[in-house]
């Protein structure tokens, strides 16, 4: 497995479309590999999730490290390729948010709180996946890149813009110090 580069803000990959995967591609050894790496890459840089163009590939699929609330705290790494999500109910909330792509910066951007996703899973099968709360705020993050839409675009207004150490100081209160 290898470590990605990933895009920064400015790079024209992460304001691209990404094109969707033939069914037929995913178990190829390329894909597979592919997929290994974005953990690996994720993980490297404390991620929570990271989309294909994050890593020069405009594809649409992205990885995640969710909370599965059947397990408790537990958290499940996951692929998701050609999503299709579909925001549930009009609840929305305004959260905290940063990106591999831009690093070191927080804002808060408001999202659904719940969202139903169906998309391939690496072994190529069908799966469908309803989120809540901080998965779902994932789910939609990531979804956004393959968009081409980066967190700025969803926010309210831009004066929540904060460097993480600045955000560290000033915005997290001990409640939030344990995320």
């Amino acid at each position: 497995m290898s470590i990605l580069k990933v895009a920064k803000m400015g790079n024209p990959v992460l304001r691209t479309k990404a094109r969707a995967i033939d069914p037929l591609a995913i178990s190829s050894p390329a894909f597979q590999k592919l997929i290994d790496d974005m953990f690996e890459t994720m993980a490297e840089y404390d991620g929570v999730g990271l989309a294909a163009p994050q890593v020069h590939e405009g594809l649409r699929l992205f990885t995640a490290s969710l909370g599965m609330e059947s397990r408790g705290d537990a958290r499940e790494l996951m692929a998701f390729i050609n999503p299709e999500v579909q925001l549930v109910g009009s609840a929305r909330e305004d959260d905290w948010e940063g990106c591999l792509s831009i690093p070191d910066i927080r804002g808060l951007v408001p999202r659904a709180r719940e969202v139903r996703v169906r998309a391939y899973a690496r072994s190529g099968e069908r799966f469908e996946l309803k989120a809540t709360g901080f998965s779902a705020r994932v789910i939609q993050h990531e979804f956004d890149h393959l968009e081409g839409i980066l967190f700025f675009d969803r926010m309210k207004s831009l004066e929540s813009l904060t460097f993480l150490q600045e955000y560290s100081r000033y915005w997290v209160n001990d409640e939030d110090e344990g995320d």
